[in-house]
């Protein structure tokens, strides 16, 4: 403390937590990012949000905590070092494009043609590596995802997956190159990363790249079967989470081991983003509607349930893309008395449908038109703790609602079916 260091002493009983908490994920100053992306989603947020979340973390101690991705620019002999003797594996490296000029262009970084050498490194000495392709129409699809593919395997055949991810535009996008996928342009990509994982199977055993679940909406074509899969850890990056949650909600059991809830979960520290609401395999819950300063549920915080009478109707509350993946379920179920609500995603605005991005204002505007004495299902994904992205919390709805867990058992429990 004070530059001195201190010593105490801490009686406790074997087994017993020792009751200290860090405050941060990290104790020092994060890492920012010194890139400037054309298609950054940072670039593109909306105005009046917390502070937080304009943070450009480039830090790769957040990708081994949260699974951020980083593109090595900033990376060191001495990160390498600290990587290596504390086993900090995995990480997540996005690479965008393995040509170092299209790289560095994309990144609009210099160092963006050559720090991919870290890759090489990290995987050198053993260090799982997950890597991510964000996908920008006209720019690093076509040809160069070819070859991004191409020097995938020819350079980094160790990494462990690479997510092929399509380009997000929200309303406030600048940049006139970036710009939604068309049909024809989804299509492509399936084509391409679908012929390059009957390569990766040959050469390396397994199918190495796997396109993001809105590829297969944008393109209008069927998930492919679960086995395509594995057992490649992806939902974090959208991948198979639409085949996973399929198969849970027909068989009533299982789930992907837990959703972080939200896009920017590590933003507000350790403490929100693992304050996510818990699972109750048996019955839903929701919290109880408190407004906290802070939007933290503190450790405390009771849990009511939720108890409406069995024959009221059932809505559920999602992003445009889980709506077209839930219709098609519940059709099976035949349930008449459930709906789903899409919400139009008219706060981030352009192509943005994901459910992890709804916000209040938007649940706000779609519930103050829906009946009062329903039951409404809201995936815990769009919250951290108690809190939207846009700073709302539950409390700010109108009508209340019952927070389930983003999983497809959950869903099926939650309609008693």
């Amino acid at each position: 403390r004070g530059g001195i260091e201190t010593d105490f002493e801490v009686g406790k009983r074997a087994g017993e937590p020792l009751g200290v908490e860090v405050h941060a994920a990290l104790f020092d100053q994060v890492r920012t990012c010194d890139n400037h992306c054309e298609f950054c989603f940072i670039y593109q947020l909306p105005p009046g949000m917390r502070k937080s979340l304009y943070l450009k973390d480039h830090d790769y101690r957040l990708s081994f905590l949260y699974g951020n991705f980083t593109t090595l620019t900033r990376f060191t002999e001495a990160d390498l070092e600290r990587v290596l003797t504390e086993g900090l594996s995995p990480l997540y490296v996005s690479i965008h494009a393995t040509d170092p000029h299209v790289r560095a262009e994309l990144l609009r970084n210099k160092r963006g043609g050559v720090s991919l050498r870290w890759l090489r490194m990290l995987l050198d000495h053993g260090v799982t590596v997950h890597g991510q392709v964000v996908v920008c129409p006209g720019v690093n699809d076509g040809a160069v995802l070819e070859d991004t593919l191409c020097g995938v395997l020819d350079e980094y055949p160790e990494l462990a997956n690479v997510a092929i991810v399509p380009l997000g535009v929200s309303a406030y996008n600048t940049e006139t190159r970036m710009r939604p996928h068309t049909v024809a342009e989804a299509r492509a990509v399936l084509d391409c990363v679908e012929s390059w994982q009957e390569t990766f199977q040959q050469c390396v055993g397994h199918r190495m790249a796997y396109p993001a679940d809105e590829y297969y909406l944008l393109a209008e074509r069927e998930f492919p079967d679960a086995a395509v899969y594995g057992d490649a850890p992806m939902h974090e990056d959208g991948i198979g989470m639409a085949v996973t949650f399929a198969t849970e909600f027909r068989a009533g059991a299982g789930s992907v081991g837990g959703v972080r809830p939200g896009f920017f979960a590590w933003a507000d520290g350790a403490s929100t983003a693992t304050a996510s609401i818990s699972p109750n395999p048996t019955g839903y819950q929701v919290t109880s509607r408190v407004s906290c300063g802070t939007g933290v549920l503190p450790a405390t915080e009771k849990r009511v349930s939720l108890r409406p009478r069995p024959s009221a109707p059932v809505a559920i509350l999602t992003g445009s893309y889980g709506a077209a993946v839930l219709r098609p379920l519940l059709a099976e179920v035949g349930r008449a008395d459930v709906r789903v609500l899409s919400v139009e995603n008219r706060f981030f605005g352009g192509n943005i449908g994901v459910t992890g991005l709804m916000v209040g204002a938007d649940l706000r505007r779609v519930l103050a038109d829906q009946p009062a004495g329903h039951r409404y299902l809201l995936p815990d994904v769009c919250l951290s703790g108690d809190r939207f992205l846009d700073g709302m919390t539950l409390s700010d709805l109108p009508h209340p609602v019952e927070v389930v867990p983003t999983d497809g058992a959950a869903l099926r429990a939650a309609l008693g079916s």
